[in-house]
């Protein structure tokens, strides 16, 4: 139950932050290997973004790769927040005196997060392709012109077997440990911290408002980067032999933007990411927690009768 809970959190988050989704892809695949004034900008801030987005493709094309982003929130949030819940409840987050200990909550939700991302790469790769497409005069990044989501992972298998569903799975172990592992270690330290000081301790949903807006702006600042990185490594064109046209591997990739765009090239969009991640952390935290809550007040009643 606790991996059903989670995923259905996620998919409820993902639904309401799936447009943002599509504007931080934007952004950050535009101007893609161009020093800042070498590359048309189509996308000045995120309501321009969605203005020129609704304007060129339609409305519509604000929820694009949406059916890929909620199976990804089910599998990959499903995982890695259901095995995080799993462990803390069993104490293995916590020394003997019920205290958190921060280099186990750290490791240990990193490793839960590359769980749930891996198991979800194949849709994740899809989804990031599938958000990135456009009208021509607003395009940015490689266009795959995948038909829908089913279509795409049967076209890449046929042409590259797993490997090229698990492209770019090099820039997912950083990615999903750092974002894991500060989303989840800084929710639970600013939820026992608002405990300690009794802090809205009688408004439980204020309190996991509160601590997933925290968890929120630490997520959103650790994995820019790191985001980035993988976004390009995802929405590359390949070659016949499913080699990548622009970046070799996760070290090029990374060499290759800092050459070309500078250090402020890994953080293209973060204002995007932010508005994206952060309302997506406090909905998937507030949503995990919600239904928890109802959970256990349902089998608290069940046991009674």
């Amino acid at each position: 139950m606790d991996y059903t809970i989670a995923g259905i959190a996620a998919v409820c988050a993902g639904f309401f932050t799936n447009p943002l989704e599509v504007l931080k892809v934007r952004m950050q695949l535009q101007g893609e290997l161009k020093k800042k004034g070498e590359h048309p900008v189509y996308y000045k801030n995120i309501l321009h973004a969605g203005y020129v987005v609704a304007k060129n493709d339609g409305i519509l094309a604000l929820q694009k790769g949406l059916v890929s982003a909620l199976w990804v929130q089910l599998i990959m949030n499903g995982l890695r927040l259901g095995t995080y819940q799993l462990i803390s409840s069993k104490g293995y987050t916590r020394d003997k005196d019920g205290n958190i200990v921060f280099y186990k909550s750290v490791i240990l939700g990193g490793v839960c997060g590359m769980l749930g991302q891996l198991c979800a790469n194949p849709l994740y790769l899809i989804k990031t392709q599938i958000q990135a497409q456009a009208a021509k005069n607003i395009a940015v990044g490689y266009q795959h012109q995948h038909s829908g989501t089913w279509m795409a992972l049967k076209t890449i298998y046929q042409r590259h077997g797993i490997q090229g569903l698990y492209r770019g799975i090099g820039a997912v172990i950083p990615r999903a440990f750092v974002a894991s592992t500060s989303q989840l270690t800084t929710f639970t330290y600013a939820k026992e911290e608002l405990t300690k000081y009794n802090i809205l301790e009688n408004s439980p949903y204020s309190k996991s408002f509160l601590a997933s807006m925290i968890s929120g702006i630490v997520f959103s600042g650790m994995v820019s980067p790191f985001d980035l990185v993988l976004i390009r490594l995802y929405n590359q064109g390949v070659d016949a032999q499913g080699r990548g046209l622009l970046y070799k591997n996760y070290i090029d990739c990374v060499v290759k933007i800092y050459q070309t765009e500078g250090v402020l090239g890994f953080y293209k969009g973060l204002g995007t990411i932010y508005v994206r991640l952060g309302p997506h952390t406090v909905l998937c935290l507030m949503f995990w927690d919600l239904f928890k809550d109802i959970h256990q007040r349902y089998m608290l009643k069940a046991t009674i009768n």
